[in-house]
């Protein structure tokens, strides 16, 4: 496929999971025909890079929920920086489920009033049906000779970055930096402020999602380095062997997207039980295969496994636990007038 249609394979896969439903209730039967007037319909709000997972995982719901059920299903996808997600969703658009990039976005809405305070509880992994983690996307043969954080900060490395303000991956990526620089310098915060400085100075373009940097890199030619979701990175990688690698950092995060049900959507569109039943499946073995083939990590160990050739599982993982929780990191790195403001307003 030529890297000049990414954008539009995005575009065409999210118009796609909208019709997944319809599509799947074609048939020339009255009562295939009458089952698809009855359709029930939910909108899932997701993160950047989910549409291709959730392309493939719509279709298989479908059919499974028909096969056991007997009710046609139609979903409506919507993607875009998680934390911008999470905003429009609090400001009214109307998702049954949202899948979005960190348990912290999910918490906005809460806080809105639109979940409930135990929905981090509802499902398996803390409502973590997949993980992943930040790995760099270089050219092929590392012109740059990008090896781990250190190589970002050299003179002439251009980086292409996602914002922490409206993207969840960005935000990952920081604390991986940030944690890698507490190592280097045992944790003497005003060496490892200076380091992340000199990182994100480097940064050419700060796209507001991950998609959006993944296209500026591969489909715009810029940068040297995409600092990526790794699931981003494989799915690049496997479509352009030949223009692409991924470099495993010594030092990365434990990326734990998140799922819940917004319960006051769903309760007034009447989807309580299926938006249930929808977000249940991403625990199933189809669900676990599906997110696994897309270069995620599945929960499922077994099944984890089962693609342990896709990753580097003896990297070291940093938690948001060692940052305090979620709350204690946007208190001190993103919100307004915090470290990631601090460092790059100097």
């Amino acid at each position: 496929m030529n890297k000049k249609t990414i954008l539009k394979r995005g575009l065409a896969l999210s118009l796609a999971a909208v019709l997944i439903g319809s599509l799947s209730a074609c048939g020339s039967s009255s009562t295939e025909e009458s089952a698809s007037s009855e359709a029930l319909t939910i909108t899932n709000v997701s993160y950047d890079p989910t549409r291709e997972l959730y392309q493939a995982y719509n279709e298989a719901f479908v059919a499974h929920y028909q096969e056991e059920t007997g009710q046609t299903v139609e979903i409506i996808q919507s993607h875009g920086g998680s934390g911008g997600q999470a905003r429009s969703v609090v400001e009214g658009a109307d998702a049954d489920v949202v899948t979005l990039a960190l348990a912290h976005d999910i918490t906005l809405i809460e806080q809105a009033g639109l979940i409930e305070p135990d929905w981090i509880s509802e499902f398996e992994g803390n409502s973590s049906p997949y993980t992943s983690t930040i790995v760099f996307l270089v050219r092929k043969g590392n012109p740059k000779n990008i090896t781990d954080w250190d190589s970002l900060v050299q003179d002439g490395v251009e980086i292409i970055h996602p914002d922490p303000k409206s993207s969840g991956a960005a935000c990952w990526g920081f604390l991986a930096a940030w944690y890698y620089a507490g190592q280097r310098f045992g944790g003497d915060e005003a060496q490892m402020k200076e380091f992340v400085h000199d990182l994100y100075a480097n940064v050419t373009v700060m796209d507001s999602g991950a998609r959006g940097a993944t296209t500026t890199f591969v489909e715009n030619g810029q940068g040297d380095v995409l600092v990526s979701w790794e699931n981003e990175a494989i799915q690049t990688a496997e479509e352009y062997p030949d223009d692409y690698e991924i470099i495993t950092p010594s030092v990365s995060i434990l990326a734990q997207p998140s799922v819940a049900i917004v319960d006051e959507n769903a309760d007034k569109n009447g989807t309580q039980e299926l938006a249930h039943e929808y977000l249940a499946y991403l625990y199933s073995d189809e669900g676990q295969t599906i997110i696994g083939e897309h270069g995620y990590r599945p929960s499922n160990e077994a099944i984890l496994n089962q693609f342990a050739d896709k990753y580097n599982l003896d990297i070291n993982l940093c938690t948001i636990d060692d940052f305090g929780g979620w709350d204690a990191a946007y208190d001190k790195f993103f919100y307004d007038g915090g470290v990631f403001d601090e460092i790059y307003a100097q």
